[in-house]
């Protein structure tokens, strides 16, 4: 035994039972003191209302301290809703279209994060709540007051009721995975250069924990401002940094030692006929020392920044040495851009827009205000090929029709009909039927369950006024663990006990109740069927088809832009790249949605490996930004004839790779066949030999296209299963909630890869 409930009973029931309980009491309390206490049966149905919209039909995730500031935020939210559907509902054409613009505008706000989208519900409920009889706009204080009362009381309940301790902060997170970065830079610096397994399964633990979809919902930065994008982006970052630390190769056989080597690698050097020069991994390490004490609330000078800029510029002012050797400079490079916009990204994260940052580059948003980033966000996904956009026309369109149907009809308890709209639409037509089925019967069983209490008990408002709290408290403990079918019927108990109270009933309000729930649910169905029925299934393959498309055009012209040389200056990202960033997120949140659906009507006629695609998708602009963004202007020579030639040949093998793929995800009628399997581009055999006097934009080229080339071997093998892919290497499946992306300095490895939002 031990706490409130026993150790025997599953999690799931536990944090089900202690969520009940705060619901129970909160909206118990409210309703009967209004209602026995004051006598106002408005106001103690909309503190009843408000506390179970908010928490018992209503996800909000966090622990309760955390889920209190949050209703305290929408607690003004809801007196707008509250005074919008009191004043819209005398008449059915602004009801209606009420319902229409709210009812999209509530759905649409899930492009703000799981905080934004686990309101929604119990906003939408807020809102609906008044569009019914009675139509009395002169009872709107004590509709407001009752509200008010009861999300006052639910506030109380999730601070102090058996509140679970807060999750591990996502900047801890970052803090973590900056210090094992700092180990292990630390330790590449001395021979043998590699990292032991130990080090090794640290730090790809620490990278996976800054995965989204193993971050709980309320920790992770999934908002539209700046410091949220910023903390996005310093994970991202330091996933990168990580994954190429494990890979870095080990500096050639009598290489010049770094300026604070250790005496016998400096012996060993200065024998070699080598000289000393600064040391980047150093820097790196000081780098992410000075990050981890920033995001654990320190100030640090930022001397360590400075000192791994200047590394980096003596780095990438290295122009000759063998080809190992322009090979390690090129990795370097690449673990010093991830250092440093890690660095930068977590300055950001802390201090917001006081940070120091460079214009233009990749933390545009560094700059922004609130609205402007909102507006970039919202307007990005405002487009059917939006998963958000769709789920929130979706559920505008079937709300305003059950209003409709409600207010022309004149259904008894209306309210009903928009609560089983709201509940049981689901974003496939599959998964709607499934739900309806098990939702009708339950409500059936309930509304028999109901009836016969409402007949065997009659007007004895005592006897409903005790059997309610248990019965709440039974419903919202088994309701989310047991399904829908269960919350249902108990649902619908509950509902008969509390209008038993309110007025005197008789069993054919358990009638109404299932009557309502049948239009309800019906209605749902239509529009599941009519908008998008296959949910995010044919979207994902749509957006993912896109995605290679433009990221094969992005190869073709970086190939050919590092082959001709040229003017470098930064910018926020290269011309064209912005088209692949919106793709990205496209696929990402269309992704996101499919993970949680039924696989459409039928099963897929072949598995597709959709997190290798979008990998593909995040490498190709993260490497073509860093060949082609530089961090100072910069003019480049062309490559010689054979390095060229070979570039140019490679990236074309890549992008043809890259088509092929593209047209077996999404096939048109006129699309050539395609042999299967798709013969798998090996990356080992799409590298030429290295050409003579080759530079190091070669070197840093090919390693992108071998990295290219490597994710298009994962999307050819067919046979390949999510459940195979290294959890470090695969993508992250939580929820997207941007539309504009800013690239990392840096390519990522192939240990170091994450596909959902990105600042």
């Amino acid at each position: 035994m031990g706490g409130p409930f026993p150790r025997r009973l599953p999690p799931a029931y536990r944090a089900a039972a202690r969520r009940a309980l705060r619901v129970t009491i909160a909206a118990g309390t409210g309703f009967y003191v209004l209602l026995y206490g004051f006598g106002l049966a408005v106001g103690a149905t909309y503190a009843l209302f408000g506390a179970i919209a908010m928490a018992g039909l209503s996800h909000l995730p966090g622990s309760g301290r955390q889920r209190a500031m949050l209703l305290m935020r929408v607690v003004p939210v809801c007196w707008v809703l509250i005074t919008l559907g009191t004043y819209l509902s005398v008449r059915t054409w602004s009801a209606v279209l009420g319902m229409l613009v709210v009812g999209f505008a509530l759905a649409f706000t899930a492009v703000g994060g799981p905080r934004f989208a686990g309101a929604a519900t119990g906003l939408q409920l807020m809102y609906i709540l008044p569009s019914f009889p009675p139509y009395d706009p002169g009872s709107l204080g004590e509709r407001l007051a009752g509200a008010t009362f009861g999300l006052a009381l639910l506030i109380i309940a999730e601070t102090t009721l058996l509140p679970e301790p807060a999750a591990l902060p996502y900047r801890e997170r970052a803090a973590r995975a900056a210090d094992a970065a700092a180990r292990c830079a630390d330790r590449l610096r001395t021979a043998p250069y590699t990292l032991p397994e130990a080090t090794l399964r640290t730090a790809r633990a620490l990278s996976t924990g800054l995965r989204s979809s193993l971050v709980p919902e309320a920790e992770r930065p999934a908002g539209a401002g700046v410091r949220q994008r910023a903390l996005a982006h310093t994970g991202l970052a330091t996933r990168t940094l990580l994954g190429r630390l494990t890979v870095l190769p080990p500096p050639p056989q009598g290489a010049p030692p770094p300026a604070d080597a250790t005496d016998a690698d400096a012996a060993a050097g200065e024998q070699a006929g080598a000289t000393r020069g600064p040391d980047p991994l150093r820097a790196v390490m000081e780098v992410a020392r000075e990050t981890t004490a920033r995001l654990r609330g320190r100030v640090p000078d930022g001397r360590a920044h400075t000192t791994l800029q200047q590394a980096r510029q003596a780095l990438a002012a290295t122009e000759d040495g063998s080809p190992a050797a322009l090979r390690r400079n090129a990795a370097l490079l690449e673990v010093a851009d991830a250092a440093l916009a890690m660095s930068t990204a977590a300055d950001i994260a802390v201090r917001g827009r006081a940070a120091d940052v460079p214009a233009p580059g990749r933390f545009w948003y560094a700059r922004q205000r609130a609205p402007r980033l909102w507006w970039r966000r919202l307007s990005g996904h405002a487009g059917g090929r939006s998963v958000f956009f769709q789920n929130a026309v979706r559920i505008g369109l079937a709300l305003a029709a059950a209003r409709l149907i409600a207010g022309i009809d004149t259904l008894p308890h209306g309210f009903w009909v928009l609560l089983a709209t709201l509940t049981l639409t689901r974003t496939t037509v599959r998964g709607t039927r499934t739900t309806v089925r098990k939702a009708l019967t339950g409500t059936l069983v309930g509304a028999l369950v109901a009836a016969t209490l409402l007949a065997g008990v009659g007007t004895d408002i005592e006897v409903y006024a005790v059997a309610l709290p248990p019965l709440m408290l039974v419903t919202f403990t088994l309701g989310p663990v047991k399904g829908v079918g269960w919350a249902q019927a108990l649902f619908t108990v509950v509902v008969a006990l509390v209008f038993a109270q309110l007025a005197p009933a008789t069993w054919q309000l358990a009638e109404f109740r299932l009557l309502d729930v049948l239009t309800g649910s019906a209605i749902g169905a239509v529009f599941g069927l009519l908008a998008w029925p296959r949910g995010a299934h044919d979207e994902l393959r749509r957006s993912v088809a896109v995605l290679l498309r433009i990221a094969a055009e992005i190869v073709v012209a970086t190939t050919a832009q590092i082959a001709a040389g040229g003017r470098r200056v930064p910018v926020v990202t290269a011309p064209g790249h912005r088209s692949l960033q919106h793709a990205l997120v496209m696929a990402e949140s269309a992704y996101a949605q499919y993970q949680s659906e039924p696989r459409g009507l039928g099963p897929p006629p072949v598995h597709r490996d959709w997190q290798a695609a979008l990998i593909a998708g995040h490498h190709t602009l993260w490497g073509a930004d860093r060949l082609l963004v530089p961090a100072e202007p910069v003019v480049t020579p062309p490559l010689g004839g054979e390095a060229s030639e070979s570039v140019i040949r490679t990236g074309d093998r890549v992008a043809a790779g890259m088509l092929l793929t593209s047209a077996r995800m999404d096939p048109t009628g006129d699309t050539a066949e395609i042999p299967a399997p798709l013969h798998a581009l090996k990356a080992s055999a799409t590298m030429a030999a290295d050409p003579p006097g080759a530079e190091r934009e070669y070197y840093a080229t090919t390693s992108w296209l071998a990295s290219l080339a490597t994710d298009l071997e994962r999307l050819a093998a067919e046979t390949a299963t999510e459940a195979e892919t290294d959890p470090d290497t695969g993508t992250d499946t939580g929820t997207d909630s941007g539309t504009d992306s800013g690239s990392v300095a840096g390519t990522p490895s192939r240990r170091a890869r994450r596909t959902t939002e990105h600042p």
